[in-house]
This record gives structure tokens, sequence and C-alpha cells, in this order.
């Protein structure tokens, strides 16, 4: 049976969508950041797209993936624009850098900060980009749940593609492209509570020790250590939001007791798990 490379994540860090424009785009439109990411599908252009000093041409139908914010200005022609398709993406599970700094949602973080690529070029998705295009510029009872729904189905479909192309050539997600690796982060990530070890990590691996460790720190950036405890606390902060009790997080994922959860977490975030969820709760009443 075929890993399921994205289903641990996906299981404790979901990600949606949410419509908020739908038709043409005329002329200059500027998207500020704010705090979320974006999925945009252009259905017809030429549009020009402006982000963090480049400029990009669209000529043909399009996928805009901004997986963080970045703000970003489209500029069509004035009179007739580009007909699109706009999603706010809200990634579950992740912490606000505000709340305290640290870890934010592992997918958000381990994509570029931008994705283009025609819609032909996105395997399998030519029936569910008609559905969701004839949904979106339609009025219809339902219409907003059913083009969230097929935008979550794009969003999967693109994070599969580039999974499978190639394209992500560092980080988590191009070691979960990787036929080797990808099954010592599938462990990683369904079972954080198990005492990793770097020789059980490159057994599930298929390969020895010490090329396990060569390989996982060339594709994913870091030690397998290094991203096993930063997946650690990443799950630490969710259960500390939640009011959960220090020494039942612990055993949740994967530290033997309250203070080795506490000694680790305050070398990832600079402070104590009570202190940052702490300054967690004064940051969300204020």
């Amino acid at each position: 049976m075929a890993v399921d490379r994205l289903q641990g994540l996906l299981s404790r860090f979901s990600v949606s969508a949410r419509l908020f424009h739908s038709g043409p785009l005329c002329g200059i439109n500027d998207f500020a950041e704010n705090g979320q990411g974006q999925l945009h599908l252009v259905r017809r252009g030429p549009l020009e797209v402006h982000h963090a000093g480049e400029v990009v041409h669209i000529s043909e139908p399009s996928l805009l993936f901004y997986p963080r914010p970045l703000a970003h200005r489209f500029v069509s022609d004035a009179t007739v624009g580009a007909d699109m398709a706009c999603a706010n993406l809200a990634f579950g599970g992740a912490v606000s850098a505000s709340v305290g700094g640290g870890a934010t949602h592992p997918i958000a973080r381990a994509l570029p900060r931008f994705v283009g690529l025609p819609l032909a070029a996105l395997p399998g998705a030519a029936p569910v980009l008609e559905l969701l295009f004839d949904e979106a510029f339609a009025q219809r009872c339902g219409r907003q749940i059913v083009v969230d729904r097929l935008f979550d189905a794009v969003v999967m479909l693109l994070l599969r593609h580039l999974l499978d192309s190639g394209q992500l050539t560092d980080g988590p997600l191009a070691g979960l492209g990787h036929p080797q690796l990808a099954k010592a982060l599938v462990a990683m990530h369904d079972d954080p509570a198990t005492a990793w070890t770097l020789e059980t990590l490159a057994a599930h691996a298929g390969m020895s020790r010490s090329r396990f460790a060569e390989v996982f720190s060339q594709v994913v950036g870091e030690t397998p250590a290094a991203y096993l405890a930063q997946y650690r606390i990443t799950l630490a902060q969710q259960a500390l939001l939640r009011g959960q009790a220090l020494e039942r997080i612990a055993q949740e994922v994967g530290y033997g007791s309250a203070a080795a959860l506490s000694r680790s977490f305050s070398a990832v975030c600079g402070v104590s798990p009570r202190a940052w969820r702490a300054n967690g709760e004064l940051r969300a009443r204020s």
C-alpha cells in the first residue's frame, strides 16, 4: 500500500479556502497582506502580476498561489480586465508569529513564497476547474460552499503536483517528494510521540545511518533531530493554545516529562511554554 505523504500533516494542519472574488478584475488591483495566503485562478487574461520587486506576465489560464501573506498587484486591461476566481487560504493549526514567535503551519512554511503555473499543467484538475469556474461565475444556491470545497481540492492537487514534479528542491516538502526520505518524514508526522532515533528513521527510509543523515540534511535543510524537534514544538504550541496541561502535551509530542518539553521549547522559542501561552492569551485579549 502506497504511503500517503500528506495525510499525517493535514490531519493536524489543515488548509481551507474561501472565495472572496469571482469575475473580471479591471485595471490596477492591489492585494495587501491580510494575514492569510491566497489562491487566484485566472480564467482569462492577459494579466501582469507584481510582487516583491518581481513582474510575472500571464497570457494563458493560470494558477497564482501565495501560501504566505505577500502583498501583490494585478494589472489588466482597464475595460475588459481579466476573469478570475480568488480565495483566501486559512491554514488550520497554524500559530501566528504575533502569538509569541516560533513555528507556523509546516506546509505553508515549506512552500516557496509564490507558485505560478498554467492550469493545463496541473494533472487531473481540468474537471475540478471547469466546475469551479462554472459555480463561481454563477449565482446558484449554495454557491459559496461548493466553490470553497472545489478550491480546497485544487490546493490538494497543487500540493500533490509539487511533490511529484520535483519543482521543490529543498525543505520538508522536497523531502516528502524524495522516495526514501518521505518514509521517514511520514513516520515522524504520523507518530510524533515515538522515541525516534537516527537509526530507526534511517531504517524506515531504507538507508544507512550516515547516508540518511547526509541526504536528509541536504534535501530538507536541517538535521533529522532538528526537524523533529521543530515539528514537536509546533504541535506543542497548538496544544498550549487549546489549554492542555504541560505534562499531557509532553507525552503527546514525544517528551518524557514536562521539564524535558520546557527545555526543548525554550531552546526553539526563546521562552518557556507557560510564558509563551501567557503571551498568546494576552495578545488574544488585546
